[in-house]
């Protein structure tokens, strides 16, 4: 799997590039099919982001990123 930078992974917010993109606990998760996620923001979340914090104030558990391909790892 390809890894990418949180540099690359925020270029993936769906305004500097058509993907739209986030990570969780180290694996970047393609949205860009979500209705969702359109624009790149989900509620007060925005893609191109890690999530893996924010994801404890959600109302779904991480079983939600099951839904997307996981298209990368995130690395420091």
């Amino acid at each position: 799997m390809k890894a990418y930078t949180k540099q690359q992974l925020a270029l993936r917010n769906g305004q500097d590039k058509p993907e739209i993109w986030v990570a969780y606990k180290g694996t970047i998760y393609d949205v860009s099919t979500s209705r969702l996620w359109k624009n790149g923001k989900h509620y007060e979340h925005w893609a191109g982001q890690d999530l893996t914090e924010e994801l404890k104030d959600a109302p779904h558990t991480e079983k939600v990123f099951q839904k997307f391909e996981s298209i990368g790892l995130l690395i420091d």
